[in-house]
């Protein structure tokens, strides 16, 4: 828990309707949280909403504006159960923004992304998502994940006539050939690197409860023990697995941004992460999230 998160569930404007439920925060945008790059396992609807599954539950999610969302296909119940914490709703994003928007440029990011809400994901499939993600583009991630998911996975049903399936449990996942991963799921040189992490992690590798013992340094320098995860990947199974809001993940696009808005020169990507701790302390998970949507929307760096 950090110190923008309720002791107890923070209250929430939750309305039940014929058509679902309406959720009425400034700070929730379906857009803005699943076009950041921080998840794979979704699909855009052609009313321009969002489905995604998430432990075996399906949610569709359709922005009304005015700072309403509609949220269909999961009940009252299960959307306290299981997609309250998802979306992070324990966490106050307004007071968030405000201290993160210390300047004009971050300002501007904060507004641009302004209902972006980090997801807090599950840990087994976030660590394959992100192995899968080192040196790709979002659209062959997505249907790598698909694809894994439909083979491997569990079907728990159909919305708007497309059928869905849990991402698989580890036993299962492990036990796949590499050259299977790589002719269907088409993830290319990280086929093996899928299995063998699967391995590691059913004996035990990764757990996380026991791993919130660690610091973020030595549970990072524990993740890239792992086969195909290296600084950047760590990172971001840091920040959207195991919520270490402080991590700073640095990809090309946000390594672009940091360059062109703060650094003002080509520097390695170290030093980009050297400079976002320094500068954005412990806000710093939260700052690249808008940083990176507000620069590879606008295109910024490029």
């Amino acid at each position: 828990m950090n110190r923008y998160q309720s002791l107890e569930k923070r209250k929430i404007n939750l309305e039940k309707t014929d058509e679902g439920l309406i959720l009425r925060e400034a700070s929730f945008n379906p857009t803005h949280i699943f076009e950041c790059g921080q998840c794979f396992n979704f699909h855009k609807e052609e009313d321009g909403s969002y489905t995604a599954v998430f432990l075996d539950k399906i949610i569709n999610v359709l922005e009304l504006g005015d700072g309403s969302s509609l949220i269909r296909n999961i009940s009252e119940e299960d959307f306290y159960e299981y997609f309250y914490d998802y979306f992070d709703l324990a966490t106050d994003y307004e007071k968030i923004k405000k201290e993160i928007a210390i300047d004009e440029t971050l300002k501007k990011a904060t507004d641009y992304g302004y209902g972006i809400r980090i997801l807090n994901q599950e840990l087994f499939e976030t660590t394959i998502s992100f192995i899968i993600s080192a040196n790709n583009q979002i659209p062959r991630i997505k249907k790598a994940v698909r694809i894994i998911s439909e083979r491997y996975g569990k079907f728990i049903g159909e919305y708007k006539g497309r059928k869905y399936y849990s991402f698989p449990k580890v036993e299962d996942l492990m036990n796949v050939s590499p050259e299977e991963l790589r002719e269907y799921a088409r993830v290319g040189f990280r086929d093996k690197r899928i299995v063998e992490a699967s391995r590691m992690i059913y004996e035990g590798a990764l757990d996380f409860d026991r791993d919130q013992e660690l610091e973020s340094a030595d549970l990072k320098k524990k993740l890239m023990e792992l086969p195909g995860i290296g600084p950047k990947v760590a990172d971001c199974i840091l920040l959207f697995a195991y919520h270490r809001r402080e991590t700073f993940p640095v990809d090309v696009w946000i390594k672009r941004v940091m360059e062109a808005l703060f650094i003002k020169k080509e520097v390695p990507k170290k030093q980009v992460d050297d400079y976002a701790r320094k500068y954005f302390g412990d806000l710093a998970g939260y700052t690249q999230q808008y940083l990176f949507y507000y620069g590879r929307e606008e295109k910024i760096g490029k």
